[in-house]
């Protein structure tokens, strides 16, 4: 038996009045999930613990299994394992966005929040930019390290854990309030974007009708993680199939495998094929039991607030993802337990992450339900089915409810 979660990054929402009052998960043509829901069980899971804060970071440890209220020390130590920072035990980590900030001619504290992601701009172009910082701002106390895409890393040595302000929940904002109390960090932001104002780069980027990458974003604190060994609890060797940091960083620490997709970027645009066909050759082939498949991209178009793409996401991820990975498998006679879900919901009228349960499809090639259903929020909730813990949700994909 092998067993693959499936898992759409932020793919749960709110009825939409645009999209008839529907979900974009429901309303997305999504041909491989509806015949897969006739045969699965459908219901909702609570990923967020009470009291944490919705995000990718605690959602999908939850889905992995590691209770986040035990296992949690922040987002950013946790994409620093998957870029090999070296981190001591009195350092802290902080993620580092390269974001897009107005360039209207105010003060600073001023200047509004554009873009979280800089249009979400090449691991190369941002490399290029997270150097001319690092050139005037690093020191011993401070140091830089590229990740992926516009999602970058600060070492802190010495530091403390202090409240920061992820930037995709201010989109549109006066950034003053969310600046960091703490000094030397609010004015390494505010240099920064000194830096890279006027960037060749930047200014090239302009000129296309890209967003500029003008500002280091500073948020996500936390310290040296300690996870235990995936297959020590579960019994299954597993493998991580992803294009953002945390996540590979969630499988190192895990002890699990970590693909590197070429072309997997977190974006809309990035490489499905490649991500099913790197899950496959780690069942098939690699003697590995577990393949664990995160998309990114529903979660950043929420974040963009794009109906559209959004929706677009999701087909992408029915179509491009699903469905070649069910075909091959049934094709080569392999048994397969099937897990679809969420993290959080990115509800596009807010742009950012919230706590609300999400739905989910499991799937069991070997024992096909028959059922009259079809896989979106609507159904989760009238199932009746509720997994109030998230982190036992896997326990149900391994069979042991």
């Amino acid at each position: 038996m092998k067993y693959i979660v499936v898992l759409g990054d932020g793919m749960a929402d709110e009825e939409i009045e645009a999209l008839g009052n529907k979900t974009p998960l429901a309303y997305a043509s999504t041909p491989e999930m509806d015949r897969l829901s006739k045969m699965s069980e459908i219901g909702m899971v609570h990923t967020i613990p009470d009291g944490m804060k919705p995000g990718s970071d605690t959602a999908n440890l939850a889905v992995l299994g590691y209770n986040p209220k035990v296992y949690y020390s922040g987002r950013s130590p946790l994409e620093a394992l998957s870029i090999g920072v070296p981190m001591k035990e009195t350092d802290i980590a902080l993620r580092c966005n390269i974001v897009t900030l107005s360039e209207e001619n105010v003060p600073f504290e001023e200047k509004r929040i554009l873009d979280h992601s800089s249009g979400e701009i090449s691991t190369e172009d941002c490399a290029v930019l997270l150097e001319a910082v690092r050139k005037e701002l690093e020191t011993e106390v401070y140091r830089f390290y590229v990740g992926t895409s516009y999602r970058h890393c600060l070492i802190w040595e010495n530091g403390s854990v202090v409240e920061l302000t992820p930037p995709h929940d201010v989109l549109g904002q006066v950034i003053g309030q969310y600046l960091p109390e703490d000094e030397a960090l609010a004015r390494m932001m505010k240099r920064s974007y000194d830096i890279l104002v006027n960037h060749p780069l930047n200014i090239e980027r302009k000129k296309k009708g890209l967003n500029p990458a003008n500002c280091c974003w500073f948020w996500g604190a936390g310290t040296k993680p300690g996870l235990d060994s995936f297959e020590e609890k579960t019994g299954k060797r597993g493998m991580m199939v992803s294009a953002v940091d945390l996540l590979k960083g969630i499988a190192v620490g895990a002890g699990m495998g970590v693909c590197q997709v070429e072309g997997a970027n977190g974006g809309l645009h990035t490489n499905y094929e490649g991500k099913v066909e790197a899950a496959l050759k780690a069942l098939l082939e690699d003697g590995y039991d577990f393949a664990y498949i995160h998309v990114e991209a529903p979660d950043e178009m929420g974040h963009q607030g794009s109906v559209e793409k959004k929706v677009q996401a999701i087909e992408y991820l029915d179509g491009r993802v699903i469905k070649p990975l069910t075909e091959k498998l049934d094709r080569e006679g392999i048994d397969y337990r099937l897990l679809v879900l969420p993290d959080h919901p990115t509800p596009i009228r807010v742009r950012t992450h919230t706590a609300d349960s999400v739905p989910y499809m499991l799937y069991d090639s070997t024992a096909p339900l028959a059922k009259d259903w079809i896989y979106n929020e609507k159904t989760g909730r009238d199932s009746g089915k509720s997994v109030e813990q998230g982190y036992q949700l896997i326990e149900y994909l391994f069979h042991k409810q």
